[in-house]
């Protein structure tokens, strides 16, 4: 996990970076809306993939669904550490009986 951990510290370095020397901060700098639109591209992009079975290709592709789900987090302040407690506190909880005990609406 220390890679995903260096990630998330590069990304949150880079929020105040000159966005012309960065990918990063030239796509925090459009705002959360932009970065989520790039993760939803990303993840179709993934999932394609996933429907072709080419092993190579995917994994190219969920890394930058990681590297952008990264980007989308930094850019509304939670905390790589906040996503990983929630998993935390979810395991060994049922998928099904975890889904049912959240709230609705």
């Amino acid at each position: 996990m220390s890679i995903l951990h260096d990630l998330a510290a590069t990304i949150e370095a880079r929020k105040g970076a000159d966005p012309d020397s960065s990918w990063t901060a030239k796509l925090l700098a459009k705002g959360p809306e932009k970065c989520a639109e790039k993760f939803g591209e990303e993840a179709i992009e993934a999932i394609i993939e996933a429907t072709k079975g080419d092993q190579a290709k995917l994994t190219a592709e969920a890394a930058d669904v990681l590297y952008h789900l990264l980007v989308m987090l930094a850019a509304r302040d939670v905390a790589l550490e906040d996503v990983l407690a929630e998993l935390a506190r979810r395991q060994g909880i049922s998928g099904i009986a975890e889904k049912a005990a959240r709230p609705k609406g």
